[in-house]
């Protein structure tokens, strides 16, 4: 009887342990199970940190580099922006400057005016330029039977303009004077006063013709004089 409780007792331990070790070897593998998913997941979820955390520096790396371009372009535009600003304000000076040059050469730089020829009532029959011509006669030994030569002929050349100008020779003024800076010894205004053009031009004749009737012979031969 005790032999037989021995044995059953055995059997029963051995069946005991062999339970015990199966529990055991189950649990064991179920744990190293979790373990291997817990080590994935982990890795998983280390490697979700990494690729954010790279995210971000990348993120971080493009918002320096568009900073730095922005504000070099932000700089190049302010730059361009004052050059332009310093450029319209030196054009403007600058035209500014030749304003007044010009402006003060008009007005400063202006030649004397001649004087003007009081025209005598014997001269009365003629008027504008030519009683001023009328009047300048006796300045060099004429007498006023010389007008009815010189009327014609400095109509001929200029219409009696102190103004008028041959467009192809460049001759000026009244008596036609070539060129025009001749008549200025007798006056600086002698592009717009016809006293110094009207002077120049019977010292002209006197040299060169003896009096305005006989120039207005050459004339009338040749078409000048």
């Amino acid at each position: 009887m005790s032999r037989l409780w021995s044995r059953f007792g055995m059997r029963s331990l051995a069946i005991g342990l062999l339970i015990v070790s199966l529990a055991g070897g189950y649990w064991l593998g179920t744990d190293r199970q979790s373990q291997r998913q817990n080590a994935v997941l982990e890795n998983a979820q280390r490697d979700d940190r990494n690729d954010l955390y790279q995210q971000k520096l990348d993120v971080a790396a493009h918002w320096r580099s568009t900073a730095a371009q922005n504000a070099a372009q932000a700089a190049a535009a302010a730059q361009a922006a004052a050059a332009a600003q310093a450029a319209a304000a030196a054009a403007k000076a600058a035209d500014d400057a030749a304003r007044k040059q010009q402006a003060a050469s008009r007005g400063g730089s202006r030649p004397p005016a001649t004087p003007g020829v009081p025209v005598p009532s014997s001269c009365a029959q003629f008027t504008g330029n030519q009683g001023i011509a009328c009047a300048i006669l006796h300045e060099f030994g004429f007498g006023i039977d010389q007008m009815s030569c010189l009327v014609p002929m400095w109509n001929k050349e200029s219409h009696w303009n102190e103004r008028d100008k041959n467009p192809s020779s460049g001759a000026y003024g009244i008596p036609q004077a070539l060129p025009a800076t001749k008549m200025a010894k007798y006056g600086a205004d002698y592009l717009t006063n016809p006293v110094p053009q009207i002077r120049w031009g019977l010292s002209y004749i006197q040299g060169r013709y003896d009096t305005p009737c006989k120039a207005w012979s050459f004339w009338q031969a040749h078409g000048w004089y």
